[in-house]
């Protein structure tokens, strides 16, 4: 387990929430050139670490522009369900709309806007969570408290699969450049390198596969996680 100085040597999130929407909002029609390509590999990666399976209840906290929920939605097939939670209505309008062009299953996906603080879904109602560069966005105090809520929304055995840049590889100076960045440029830099594993693991999930990669010279950790 983390000590209290490993943990604050995450760099904090200032921004509140609504500045965090409005942010998203602005980006949404231009996330996929900025990022979302960017991100493709890693996000691959994880889906096939979750392994969906047809017929089960699919979660992804934060789909952005919504690259990964027709994947999702062909996963789960007719028998299945996929729910996107997003805190931009902006980004939930893109992804709703890339649905509708990329798969005939675009109705077994239910989008709504919320925050995953506090996720609006019953317990243990799906069998599986999926978030890539997300976890990352919430403040230090926070990340476990949204893995709270993923446990609870979890069915028992249910899977989490969680990318994220990761504190926890090499390539110190690229984070070192990294939060200069975030801390100076919270706007532009949103997100920061963070334990993903670790917070896994001290959230209680048992750790079933991990894997690095690199991104822009980033490590990232994707990491899979059973209730």
């Amino acid at each position: 387990m983390k000590t209290p100085a490993e943990n604050h040597s995450i760099s904090r999130v200032s921004r509140t929430r609504s500045e965090a929407r409005a942010a998203y909002d602005r980006l949404s029609r231009w996330y996929d050139v900025l990022a979302g390509n960017w991100e493709q590999k890693p996000r691959l990666a994880g889906l096939q670490l979750l392994a969906v399976q047809p017929g089960e209840t699919v979660l992804e906290i934060g789909p952005g522009a919504g690259q990964a929920l027709s994947i999702l939605a062909l996963a789960v097939s007719e028998h299945g369900c996929v729910l996107g939670l997003d805190l931009s209505p902006g980004m939930l309008a893109i992804a709703g709309a890339r649905l509708a062009q990329t798969t005939t299953l675009a109705d077994q996906v239910g989008l709504s806007c919320g925050d995953a603080a506090c996720l609006p879904f019953a317990k243990e109602t799906c069998d599986a969570l999926f978030t890539s560069f997300t976890l990352e966005l919430f403040d230090t105090l926070e990340i476990p408290l949204v893995l709270q809520e993923c446990r609870r929304v979890l069915r028992p055995g249910g899977r989490l699969c969680v990318i994220s840049l990761s504190k926890a590889g090499p390539s110190r100076k690229m984070v070192g450049l990294y939060e200069w960045s975030h801390a100076r440029f919270p706007a532009l830099v949103d997100c920061r390198p963070i334990f993903a594993r670790q917070s896994l693991e001290d959230a209680g999930f048992r750790i079933v596969a991990a894997r690095q990669m690199s991104l822009w010279g980033l490590p990232v950790e994707i990491v899979l996680g059973c209730k």
